[in-house]
């Protein structure tokens, strides 16, 4: 399935970004951004009660336990200004480097914690049980860690890490609300000590691993990952990995690190792979023809592996980035439909990147037939108040000829809480 060229709305949102980066560089304040709605997450607070008790809402609830429905996929941020152990890349604090400053800033805005000098990682955090308290009671986030970038040998790279969450504030951060929290280690598997650390992770309540293989400087295919993938096979841990690729994080890694395909050396030893986002975007090396195969799109691989019986019991995916506007829509519309994926997708947010006001628009869904015109503005008002209930009520309205997701993708908590085997 090829990509299709860019539409007119698509090369807007890029304008904006550009737009955004030339007015950052030339030395734009945030309060000048915020003059612009379009842009900037207003960070409102309490969901109003028209918002949370309207009939679209009641409907993304109806037929799931709350309970069963962890959101697989978001991130803790911050800058380190709270004892968190979190460090940033400092390009990333430069207007020298417009790009990564412009993350930055709408990371944390997303996160609504770009207003807290001197406490934005405590600001995120408060952020976090805001949109939890506009949550079903039982309702949790897995929170993720995410560790340096490292070389072949294990050495740690601080320098080429665009961020660094350590496990310890990961785990602290879940247990301090256990009834909100669920948290994901990660571990690099070049570690002298990695898997020690895995071991330590689990013992302390890590549901899962994450990966970001481009970033991190990780190939997945390389024999080193052998002892962690044993590890991940004996305690039970799924990875939840990057596939794809990788367009938000700046790392250490070659762009390859991100194919599909290249997982099957940890399917093979027995893991349980959780590919984020169903690869759902960019093109790889098509390596079941050969090391110089041709480049197809990343998804085509991620299908073809889904298909093969070998890997059922093993492969899955997350839907976390699927609705942002840089993924085909045919893509969008494959993942919904074929149903007899639905067993093995996981409901994943990636926030705090539901709240960044471009990246998703429920009108091109409604445009495309994919959504009630209706929806639309409820969806964005809800999305000024809460992000996560927003990409929530998206996805379960989300329909393609006639299929939506099952219910079974929200509930994901039966995944994360099996035993070692």
């Amino acid at each position: 399935m090829r990509a299709r060229p860019f539409s007119p709305a698509r090369r807007r949102w890029l304008a904006a970004g550009l737009f955004a980066g030339a007015a950052i560089a030339a030395g734009a304040s945030a309060a000048a951004l915020r003059a612009r709605p379009w842009l900037l997450n207003p960070c409102h607070a309490t969901l109003p009660d028209e918002l949370a008790r309207h009939e679209l809402v009641r409907g993304a609830w109806t037929g799931l336990d709350p309970a069963q429905v962890w959101d697989c996929h978001a991130h803790l941020a911050g800058v380190g200004d709270g004892g968190s152990g979190i460090t940033i890349a400092p390009a990333m604090l430069s207007p020298l480097h417009p790009l990564q400053y412009l993350q930055r800033l709408f990371y944390l805005n997303a996160g609504c914690a770009h207003e807290a000098p001197g406490r934005v990682d405590q600001s995120y955090v408060e952020r976090l049980h805001n949109l939890m308290d506009g949550m079903a009671p039982g309702f949790k986030l897995m929170l993720f860690a995410f560790d340096r970038a490292h070389d072949a040998a294990g050495r740690a790279l601080p320098e080429q890490s665009a961020f660094h969450v350590p496990d310890a504030y990961a785990r602290d951060v879940a247990r301090a609300a256990p009834q909100r929290f669920e948290w994901v280690c990660s571990v690099h598997p070049h570690r002298p000590d990695a898997v020690a650390a895995l071991e330590a992770a689990a013992a302390d309540g890590a549901r899962a691993v994450k990966w970001l293989p481009p970033a991190m400087g990780i190939d997945p295919a390389a024999p080193a990952c052998d002892r962690f993938y044993d590890a991940l096979a004996r305690l039970g841990l799924p990875l939840i990995t990057h596939a794809g690729e990788e367009q938000a994080v700046s790392g250490a890694g070659h762009a390859d690190w991100g194919n599909p395909l290249r997982l099957r050396r940890a399917l093979d030893r027995g893991v349980r792979v959780v590919m984020a986002h169903c690869a759902s975007i960019g093109e790889d090396i098509d390596l079941d023809r050969g090391a110089e195969g041709p480049r197809v799109p990343s998804f085509e691989l991620f299908a073809r592996m889904m298909d093969e019986p070998r890997h059922a019991r093993l492969l899955f995916a997350d839907i976390s980035a699927i609705t942002q506007r840089n993924r085909d829509l045919a893509v969008v519309r494959a993942i919904i439909e074929r149903e007899h994926w639905h067993p093995r997708l996981l409901f994943g947010t990636d926030y705090p990147l539901p709240g960044i006001l471009p990246l998703i628009s429920p009108a091109q869904f409604a445009a495309e037939g994919m959504l009630d015109a209706s929806a639309v503005p409820v969806l964005e008002a809800i999305r000024e108040h809460n992000p996560i209930l927003f990409d929530l009520v998206l996805k379960r309205h989300l329909h393609s000829r006639g299929t939506r997701f099952a219910p079974n993708v929200f509930e994901t908590r039966r995944f994360f809480t099996r035993t070692p085997t």
